[in-house]
């Protein structure tokens, strides 16, 4: 059985993602230990707070280096959630913070022009679009509704490392991937049925 460790760095609600996980059928475990993570399957990265104080975090534990490690050097299949993808980009004008620079990109906050219909943050149940074939949609609906709680958004510097967008109010990018690495700005973990083909999708790559 794979083992799939949750990278515990202070800022997401893993409990909700590890119960998720299990129920897909396989070994998870959380942990912050350098010696864990390097001996994972493969990684999540989840997240919820501000983008600064994430990177601070990692970069507190010594993660940094590991998570580069395992991710750009090893290939290890990753998937960040909310701020976990958010952190995948090059810098964030969320506390003017570089990013892990796995995806090229930046992220910005949201803005709206009808801020009567549409709220910042943008909370609640929200449909994705699938724009291009991915072992992450497999068995999943092209219009799926997820979950989603953020005021930021991932700007893709390359069209081609967008997976999904979603509509709010203007399209904004919803996921994102590249070889081995994914980003889901939504929480799969209280997306119900879709959400836990994601984590089932992600387990099987």
């Amino acid at each position: 059985m794979q083992n799939i460790v949750i990278i515990d760095y202070g800022m997401g609600n893993i409990s909700s993602v590890k119960k998720q996980l299990e129920r897909a059928s396989v070994n998870v475990t959380v942990s912050n230990d350098s010696k864990v993570i390097l001996n994972a399957d493969k990684l999540i990265l989840p997240g919820v707070g501000h983008f600064k104080k994430a990177m601070d975090n990692l970069n507190e534990l010594g993660l940094i280096d590991v998570l580069n490690q395992k991710v750009i050097a090893q290939k290890t299949p990753v998937l960040g959630i909310c701020l976990g993808m958010q952190l995948m980009a090059d810098k964030s004008e969320e506390g003017s913070a570089s990013g892990l620079g796995w995806i090229e990109g930046e992220v910005v906050r949201m803005k709206v022009t009808d801020s009567l219909r549409y709220k910042i943050p943008h909370v609640g149940w929200n449909s994705i679009v699938q724009q291009k074939p991915s072992a992450l949609n497999v068995h999943l609906e092209d219009d799926a509704s997820m979950y989603f709680v953020h005021a930021y958004m991932f700007v893709a510097k390359n069209e081609v490392d967008i997976l999904h967008t979603t509509s709010y109010e203007n399209a904004f990018t919803s996921a994102v991937s590249k070889d081995h690495i994914f980003g889901v700005q939504y929480h799969p973990e209280k997306s119900q049925d879709s959400g836990l083909q994601i984590f089932k999708n992600f387990i099987e790559i």
